[in-house]
C-alpha cells in the first residue's frame, strides 16, 4: 500500500505545482494586459454609407463577395447629428464633414463648416488627439485629401470656418465673387490661433500624411517663413515622396505633403466619363409620355495615371503606424481618412469613389495585421456622413409600359468585372456639385469593439467609446 499512497501524493504535489504555475502566468498576462500600451486606429470613409459600400462590393468583390469590411467582428450604425449655427438648438437634419469630424473627434454637436468649436458660442472644443497628447501618447493623422482639409482638420485645429486652410485664406473669402465666409477673428493678430495649416503645424500631432502643400507653402502671419518651415522649427521632418517617405527617420515627427490639395484618385471613369443625363427627344420634351429617351452609354473604369506619382493611402497608413508604434510603451491615436468616397460622389464619378474603397480595405489589412501583433488596438471604422449615390435598376421596373422611363438625375452605367451592369444615380442637386444625404451610416469594429461598442450609437457617442477605451 506504501507506493501507490506516495504516487498518489506526488501526482497531488505535481497538479499542486502546475496549478499554482498556470495562476502564476495568468496573473503575469493579466498584468502584462494592464501595462501594454493601448492603441485606436479611427478609419474614416469620407462619405462611405451603405450605398457606397454596396456599390463598392459588386464591383471589387462580386454580387456574392465580401469586402474586409464585410469581416470584421461588429458592425453597428451611427447617427448623425447637427444643430444651427446660433444658441436654439434646432436640428439640421444633413451634415457636412466639418461638424460630423469634429462630433467625433470632441463629443460635441456642432453646425457646419466648424472646426471643433462650439455652434453660436464658437469656443474651442478639446479633441482626442490633444486629449491623447496631453497624456503622453502619440498621435497622427493620415489622409487623400489636403490635410487641412475639414476631416483631418477637426482632429487637431479650431477655427470657426472649413475654409480658412492657409494664412492668406483668413479674411473676405469668395469665389468668383461670391462672398463664403471670413475668419478675422481667428487671426494671430486679433487673439486667434490662425490658419488651419499653422495650426497643424504648431499642433502636438507626431504624424500628418496626405495632401495639402499649397496651404503650407504661404508665410505664416506675420513672419516671412513659410508655414511648411514653421513646421519644420516645430521637429517635422517634411516629405514629399514615396520614396522620401519610405526612409524616414522613425524617431522623429513626421509631416508628408505629397500634392498640391487631394491627392489623385485610383480610378475613374473610361476616358474620364462621369454620369450623364439621359438625352431625351424633342417630343418628350413636349409631353413626358411621348417621344422616347436614350440611357448613357455604359462604361468601365479605368486606372487613373496621375495615381502613381503619390504614395497611396496603404503605404501612408503603414508609416504612419511604424513611426507611431515606435518604442512607444505608451500608445496611440491615429485617425485614417480616405477622402475621395466623397469628393468623386460630389462630381458625379462612381468609379472614382469605387477606387476610394479599395484603397480604404488595403489600409484597413494593414491596421489589421498591426493589431495581429500589438494587443489592446481598438479598430473603428465609419463614415462621417451620407452622400449622394444611389444604385438603381439597370432596367426600369415600369419598363413595360408604354411610356419613356428614365432617371430625374445624372446616370452612369458601369460594366462590372464580372460582366454586371450597375446604373448609379445621382439627383440630389442641378448644381455643379452633388449634396450629402442625411441617413445613419455604418460602424464597424474589429474585436477589440465588444462590449464597448453598441449596436447602434449617436456620432458625439464615438469620442466617448475612443477616450474610454485609451483610459483618458
Amino acid at each position: 500500500m506504501y507506493i501507490p499512497i506516495a504516487r498518489s501524493m506526488l501526482f497531488v504535489f505535481a497538479l499542486s505545482a502546475n496549478v499554482a504555475v498556470a495562476q502564476d502566468n495568468a496573473s503575469q498576462s493579466d498584468q502584462a494586459a494592464v501595462t501594454a500600451p493601448r492603441q485606436v486606429v479611427l478609419i474614416i470613409g469620407d462619405g462611405m454609407d451603405e450605398q457606397q459600400i454596396t456599390i463598392a462590393r459588386n464591383y471589387l468583390k462580386g454580387a456574392s463577395g465580401q469586402l474586409q469590411l464585410d469581416k470584421l467582428m461588429l458592425r453597428s450604425s451611427m447617427q448623425i447629428l447637427t444643430t444651427e449655427d446660433q444658441l436654439t438648438g434646432k436640428p439640421v437634419y444633413v451634415a457636412d464633414s466639418a461638424n460630423t469630424a469634429t462630433s467625433m473627434a470632441t463629443g460635441v454637436i456642432t453646425s457646419r463648416g466648424r472646426i471643433s468649436t462650439s455652434a453660436g458660442s464658437d469656443e474651442d472644443l478639446t479633441t482626442i488627439a490633444e486629449l491623447a497628447a496631453a497624456d503622453g501618447l502619440r498621435t497622427g493623422i493620415v489622409t487623400t485629401a489636403s490635410l487641412t482639409d475639414a476631416t483631418p482638420a477637426a482632429f487637431a485645429a479650431h477655427i470657426s470656418l472649413r475654409l480658412c486652410e492657409n494664412p492668406e485664406a483668413m479674411v473676405d473669402i469668395s469665389f468668383r465673387g461670391i462672398t463664403l465666409g471670413d475668419c478675422s477673428d481667428d487671426l494671430k493678430a486679433n487673439g486667434g490661433k490662425g490658419s488651419i495649416a499653422e495650426q497643424l503645424a504648431n499642433s502636438s500631432l507626431d504624424v500628418m500624411l496626405g495632401g495639402g502643400a499649397k496651404h503650407f507653402s504661404p508665410n505664416a502671419e506675420g513672419t516671412t517663413e513659410s508655414v511648411t518651415s514653421l513646421a519644420r522649427q516645430n521637429g517635422f521632418q517634411v516629405v514629399t515622396t514615396a520614396a522620401e517617405l519610405a526612409t524616414t527617420e522613425p524617431d522623429k515627427r513626421l509631416l508628408g505633403l505629397f500634392a498640391p490639395s487631394t491627392l489623385p484618385v485610383r480610378l475613374q471613369g473610361e476616358n474620364s466619363r462621369e454620369a450623364e443625363e439621359p438625352k431625351r427627344s424633342w417630343l418628350n420634351h413636349i409631353h413626358p409620355f411621348l417621344g422616347s429617351v436614350t440611357q448613357p452609354e455604359p462604361m468601365i473604369c479605368e486606372p487613373n495615371p496621375a495615381f502613381a506619382a503619390v504614395p497611396n493611402l496603404q503605404q501612408m497608413t503603414e508609416a504612419a503606424l511604424s513611426h507611431l508604434s515606435y518604442n512607444n510603451s505608451a500608445g496611440f491615436f491615429l485617425m485614417i481618412e480616405s477622402a475621395s468616397i466623397d469628393k468623386q460622389s460630389h462630381e458625379r464619378k462612381p468609379c472614382g469613389s469605387i477606387g476610394e474603397v479599395q484603397q480604404l480595405e488595403e489600409a484597413l489589412a494593414s491596421v489589421l495585421a498591426f493589431a495581429e501583433t500589438h494587443a489592446q488596438t481598438l479598430i473603428l471604422v465609419t463614415a462621417d456622413h451620407a452622400q449622394a449615390a444611389q444604385l438603381i435598376p439597370y432596367v426600369s421596373l415600369f419598363n413595360g409600359f408604354p411610356i419613356p422611363t428614365f432617371t430625374p438625375g445624372k446616370l452612369a452605367h458601369i460594366i462590372t468585372p464580372e460582366g454586371g451592369h450597375m446604373a448609379i444615380n445621382y439627383a440630389t442637386s442641378n448644381f455643379m456639385m452633388e449634396e450629402h444625404t442625411g441617413a445613419t451610416v455604418p460602424l464597424f469594429s474589429n474585436s477589440e469593439g465588444l462590449g464597448r461598442v453598441p449596436s447602434f450609437i449617436q456620432q458625439p457617442q464615438l469620442f466617448d467609446i475612443i477616450r474610454d477605451y485609451l483610459e483618458l
